[in-house]
């Protein structure tokens, strides 16, 4: 599970398996028991999500948005080697 970056607790990721064929551009993230998974692609948005609250979801989310160009630098350099 490569970790792609950490906020506030929060840690961002992705699986080395992300489906065959392998899903679009996204990002899972964790902190205890809660879990989100979002969708990059043409605007972020909530895939799905476990025990986080609709705060929560909106921070994470503009914080993926921030982070938008590393999270697919990071994805692309894993993904193509």
């Amino acid at each position: 599970m490569p970790a792609v970056f950490r906020y506030k607790g929060y840690r961002f990721f992705f699986y080395s398996n992300e489906g065959d064929p392998r899903e679009p551009l996204h990002i899972h993230v964790v902190k205890a028991d809660k879990v989100a998974k979002f969708w990059l692609e043409s605007e972020v948005s909530v895939a799905e999500s476990y025990g986080m609250t609709s705060a929560e979801l909106k921070m994470l989310a503009q914080v993926v948005d921030e982070r938008r160009d590393l999270i697919n630098e990071v994805w692309n350099e894993y993904f193509s080697a």
